[in-house]
């Protein structure tokens, strides 16, 4: 392995990722701000991490994508309005 490959791969070896995946409907900026900075804050109260190397990714998924029970969420939420 490359050298500077090798040093960049041992530098991020301890960082939390932290992958969050919601429904695409009308999030805002401000809730997803406030989710990165609470999951930051948690991993650093009970993990003891470091906020600085902390990776919070959030996916948004459009309904039609994202299936419960064999349905997809668009159509479960037509069907309970």
């Amino acid at each position: 392995m490359f050298p500077r490959l090798l040093k960049t791969k041992l530098k991020f070896k301890k960082m939390p990722y932290v992958n969050i995946k919601i429904t695409k409907d009308g999030v805002s900026s401000e809730q997803k701000a406030q989710l990165i900075e609470g999951v930051t804050t948690l991993l650093q109260k009970v993990l003891n991490k470091n906020p600085a190397t902390t990776f919070v990714i959030i996916d948004e998924v459009e309904t039609d994508n994202w299936g419960i029970a064999g349905e997809q969420v668009t159509v479960r939420r037509k069907r309970e309005k």
